[in-house]
């Protein structure tokens, strides 16, 4: 049964028209009865509040359409189903992620003790690796929107509107709670001491390091990159967290062709033999390959797929991204 707590929460947000509250209040709910051995339960909650947001996301979105002409070219929303369980990660990142998770859920209650629960986060690590996704899962665990802000809309020509259109953004995330997503982060994000910055993009940094200080909104904001090297450091102490991404290991490879090619793998297939190929490519790069493999099996009506033709596909992709990392040597 929901406590006393999360019923008013439920109240609350329903008189106030906070849909995205309501969500994440409602997953809460059968979080807390999947801890109390009511599976059958939070499963078919889980599901009516997916039908929900599902059913929601037909409709014109109340985000674009509340937010102003502006925003709607700067920011794409979505609502994920992700969940923490479609990743394969270490340990460590796995603990902070599920931290994250855990603090947020139980915000009402940190937040009335006088402390905050982690929602500023800054996500580090080679392409490929999981940043986006993280972004997603957060949002489908905790049942908010992600909102992806789009630099194509955010960074312009026009001294002083890059700024301007990066205080709407925070303005929005006091409005309408959800995960904030700044992918490719070192664009704005870049050490104001490099010799080849601008001096359009360096106010544009300093306006972002006073808007992420003053912010107190309930949104999660996220911001990734490849290239932590060139970020700002004073960028690194308006984070409540660091998530640091790593190409997977030998193990994590194997996981995660099992994950995908498990069920149609021909009998025999050594998952360790085909990680050993694969080592050095990214979890997207590897995912690529599975799905090439898949769709060729598909093509030539196949019910199973072979060692031999996983390897193949892994050997691909590794020699084109060998040719790439050349390139970029």
């Amino acid at each position: 049964m929901a406590s006393a707590e999360h019923i008013k929460a439920l109240l609350k947000s329903h008189a106030e028209g906070d849909d995205d509250l309501f969500y994440s209040v409602a997953m809460q709910v059968a979080a807390h009865e999947a801890k109390l051995g009511h599976g059958k339960l939070a499963q078919e909650l889980r599901a009516l509040i997916d039908h929900a947001k599902a059913t929601r996301a037909l409709r014109p979105s109340r985000l674009a359409t509340g937010m102003g002409g502006d925003l709607t070219n700067i920011l794409q929303s979505t609502y994920p189903k992700n969940r923490l369980g479609e990743m394969i990660l270490n340990g460590v990142l796995e603990g902070q992620i599920r931290r994250i998770i855990r603090e947020q859920r139980s915000a009402a209650r940190i937040l009335e003790n006088g402390l905050s629960p982690r929602r500023k986060l800054l996500l580090v690590g080679p392409p490929g690796t999981g940043k986006t996704l993280t972004s997603s899962v957060l949002a489908g665990e905790l049942g908010l929107p992600l909102l992806q802000i789009r630099l194509d809309g955010l960074i312009t020509r026009f001294m002083g509107e890059t700024a301007a259109k990066l205080r709407q953004i925070f303005d929005a995330t006091n409005r309408s709670r959800g995960v904030y997503l700044f992918d490719e982060f070192d664009a704005i994000g870049s050490n104001r001491g490099l010799t080849n910055d601008v001096g359009e993009i360096r106010r544009v940094l300093n306006s972002f390091l006073v808007m992420i200080e003053q912010d107190s909104s309930r949104s999660i904001i996220v911001a990734a990159t490849n290239h932590p090297g060139i970020l700002d450091r004073a960028l690194f102490r308006r984070f409540d967290d660091v998530l640091e991404f790593q190409l997977p290991e030998s193990s994590q490879i194997a996981e995660l062709l099992r994950m995908r090619l498990g069920k149609l793998a021909a009998d025999g297939t050594e998952w360790s033999r085909l990680a050993d190929v694969a080592l050095g490519l990214s979890y997207a790069e590897v995912a690529r390959a599975a799905s090439e493999v898949l769709k060729s099996a598909l093509i030539a009506n196949r019910c199973e797929v072979d060692e031999a033709a996983v390897s193949s596909a892994l050997t691909e992709r590794k020699e084109i991204a060998d040719r790439l990392d050349a390139y970029i040597a």
